[in-house]
């Protein structure tokens, strides 16, 4: 994932919803209980893990029953040191009295009780990266130190796939075309990891890779989910009857949430996207922009997708007087630059969700060769009065215009495909009429045009076209 361009726009839940789901998170909890439970008796090791001899009162005192008790209190208390809620007096003697931040937990804000928890989601993001305890044991060399070697393991390249997955999640949630609140199925987001881009069908090989992968990340995501990062349904044991034997990739979708589901919290959201900021991403929310200018409303939207694109644009719109806002939207949706199609597109979304009360700023516009397209195109589709018709070098401008907006918005997609051969069906001289247009786009998008057409004949008459518009503007 690369930090070049910014990622799409997320909606974060309210900072106090989000300090309380950050508070009855188990992990976090357990770390402030045992905080709480930390006194003049309790003694460290090196490291500041706490001494083997009271793992199992800690245990007690959080309730935790079974093999596993030990660890899991354990992992609570080395999440308390590394958050500020215990800190170490003296190393030597290894003992402990409370820290600052764990009277933030009950008096801070919701921001310091979010910070409390990033500082612990940073610990367990760590860890999960980490193999299993008895694998570590079992490298460990004469001199105490880790033989990687042994262990197939480098600590570098496993934090890194686990960044990528988390990254590759969090697109997954926000994106336009994601799942949003659903739940994403373990196979593939493995095979985001693994499958190079263009593999239709995957060999032998990289599906052994995504099954190796499935089991590393569902041993991540069962040590992030007391954390409150995500919400995951495990690989189901019954396709690991053979301890030895990993479960092969699913080849359909019939039983795919055997093979394990994981959804991010919003508070999981939350803490992906301070990671991703403090990793130099540009992630930006819906809602940084309702008090700025209707020029970097538009601008900032030209890169949202729609439903995004849509919210900031209602926030912004609920700030404003109606009739003050079209004008702002209109005198900003002005200009010749590359990115002015798609800021009038946006503002014709933006206007499109005002009511009448916005119908003067319309009409002020009517003679605008820029604005006056969009203005008729408003006005008509309210059946408002007395709108006089666009002339012909008009309509030919507002098509070029929109589409450049829709090749700048999306590419060579395939609305724009099926807007480009609709417009050729429906003009028989449209080319001849195209190249003639004084927009700055023009060639750019009758080249399009010849790309995307898929009658040869029509696309060969696109591109000669293009070659008429630019000897026409000296190109």
């Amino acid at each position: 994932m690369s930090d070049s361009s910014p990622l799409p726009p997320v909606r974060l839940h309210p900072e106090a919803e989000l300090a309380r789901a950050a508070l009855s998170t188990p992990l976090l909890s357990r770390a402030a209980r045992l905080a709480r439970w930390a006194g003049p008796e309790t003694r460290v090791g090196a490291g500041g893990g706490l001494a083997e001899e009271q793992l199992p009162a800690a245990a007690g005192l959080l309730g935790l029953t079974g093999d596993d008790a030990a660890a899991y209190a354990s992992e609570a208390w080395r999440v308390a040191v590394d958050a500020g809620l215990v800190e170490i007096v003296d190393e030597e003697a290894g003992t402990v009295r409370a820290g600052e931040e764990l009277a933030l937990l009950t008096g801070g804000s919701p921001q310091d009780v979010l910070t409390v928890w990033l500082a612990a989601l940073e610990t367990v993001v760590a860890d999960a990266a980490v193999p299993d305890l008895d694998d570590l044991v079992d490298a460990l060399e004469e001199g105490g130190e880790v033989d990687f070697s042994s262990l197939d393991w480098d600590p570098r390249a496993e934090a890194e796939f686990l960044d990528g997955v988390l990254g590759n999640l969090y697109l997954l949630t926000v994106g336009e075309d994601g799942p949003g609140e659903g739940s994403v199925p373990l196979p593939a987001l493995a095979a985001s990891m693994i499958v190079p881009d263009g593999m239709s069908e995957p060999t032998n090989d990289v599906l052994e890779q995504v099954s190796d992968a499935m089991m590393r990340l569902d041993d991540c995501f069962r040590a992030l989910e007391p954390v409150g990062l995500v919400e995951y349904q495990p690989v189901d044991e019954a396709l690991m009857a053979d301890a030895d034997e990993e479960p092969a990739a699913p080849v359909d979708d019939i039983d795919v949430s055997r093979y394990g589901m994981v959804r991010l919290t919003p508070l999981g959201v939350y803490g992906l996207r301070a990671r991703l900021l403090e990793a130099g991403f540009e992630v930006p929310t819906v809602g940084e922009l309702t008090d700025k200018g209707a020029d970097v409303l538009l601008d900032g939207t030209a890169r949202f997708g729609r439903s995004a694109a849509r919210a900031e644009t209602e926030q912004w719109l609920g700030r404003r007087e109606p009739l003050a806002a079209a004008r702002e939207l209109l005198a900003a949706a002005r200009g010749a630059d590359a990115g002015a199609p798609l800021r009038r597109l946006r503002c014709q979304q933006a206007l499109s969700l005002l009511g009448p009360e916005a119908e003067p700023a319309l009409r002020e516009v009517l003679d605008d060769p820029e604005l006056g397209g969009l203005a008729r195109v408003w006005l008509s589709e309210r059946g408002a009065a007395g709108v006089p018709a666009p002339s012909q070098d008009m309509v030919f401008w507002l098509t070029v215009d929109t589409l450049a907006a829709q090749l700048r918005a999306e590419g060579n997609s395939d609305e724009l495909q099926a807007l480009v051969e609709g417009l050729a069906a429906q003009h028989s001289g449209f080319f001849a009429a195209a190249w003639r247009v004084e927009h700055p786009a023009t060639a750019e998008v009758l080249d399009a045009m010849g790309r995307l057409h898929p009658d040869k004949k029509v696309a060969k008459e696109a591109r000669k076209a293009a070659f008429k518009a630019r000897s026409q503007h000296g190109g």
